[in-house]
């Protein structure tokens, strides 16, 4: 049974065909990890919270700074200089006091990855460097968590459901994709490249959209498909993608059993 608390907080999206009560019920008894609360984080987390995702949890080490200010909209002023996870959970549990907001203020490592990721249903990835990436990929392929990736850079981004239930097992993963990461300086940060502040909104707002659908059971998934969006011309491509069979982590014969050196694997440290 909802509280009248709850079904005026949810009507909206209750009355929706193929949400329901139901829907909202599987929401409101789910758990969420969410890595990087930066521009990606920001609108997942938020629009996460608003639905009524039961548990969220916020990993990040980093501190708010005002340079994030232009695109990391889970944050104000007055919050610079606090732990970015600390503050997004006092924001996130304000909005929706009914949901349950764990912060992990600190860097998601080889050591710590497996415990706090089979702690949860599903992982959305907002990190913004390729050793955080593939740790997280291999930790959810390991921990058998389905996982929804996401990057931008400049006026571009992109967007996958990653290692999820198919009709014919799981899809891909972040390695099926990327085999191998680029060579170290060869992808500017945001800092270096620059980016449209808008752009995280817009592809965070569809990586919660993907959670949502997920979650719910509901719409056409992104799992075996690459999303692409193109502020400047207002574009979304679909990219078909396919399981390796070869893959080192998801593949017929993995050789990656356990979780490795990620830096040294890309040959860079973590930023």
């Amino acid at each position: 049974m909802f509280s009248k608390t709850q079904l005026d907080r949810y009507a909206r999206q209750i009355v929706l065909p193929g949400v329901g009560a139901a829907g909202q019920r599987k929401l409101m008894g789910a758990r969420v990890l969410v890595v990087g609360a930066g521009g990606l984080g920001s609108p997942v987390l938020l629009y996460l919270a608003a639905a009524g995702v039961g548990t969220l949890g916020v990993v990040d080490s980093d501190q708010v700074e005002l340079v994030n200010l232009q695109r990391q909209v889970l944050f104000d002023t007055g919050q610079i200089g606090r732990p970015k996870a600390e503050a997004a959970a006092d924001r996130l549990r304000a909005m929706n006091p009914e949901i349950t907001v764990r912060a992990h203020p600190e860097r998601l490592t080889r050591d710590n990855a497996l415990e706090w990721i089979r702690d949860y249903d599903l992982v959305l990835d907002g990190s913004d460097n390729f050793p955080t990436r593939y740790l997280v990929n291999d930790a959810c392929v390991l921990e058998d968590r389905p996982l929804i990736y996401g990057a931008i850079s400049r006026f571009e981004g992109q967007l996958s459901l990653l290692h999820a239930p198919d009709g014919e097992g799981v899809g891909p993963c972040y390695r099926c994709l990327f085999p191998e990461p680029p060579l170290p300086g060869s992808v500017p940060s945001c800092a270096e490249a620059g980016v449209l502040g808008i752009l995280p909104g817009v592809v965070g707002s569809l990586m919660a959209s993907e959670a949502i659908r997920f979650l719910v059971g509901i719409g056409e998934s992104l799992s075996g498909t690459l999303a692409h969006f193109d502020t400047l011309g207002t574009t979304l491509h679909r990219i078909a993608l396919s399981r390796n069979p070869g893959c080192p982590v998801c593949g017929l014969e993995p050789s990656v059993t356990e979780l490795i050196d990620y830096a040294a694997f890309c040959g860079e440290a973590v930023a």
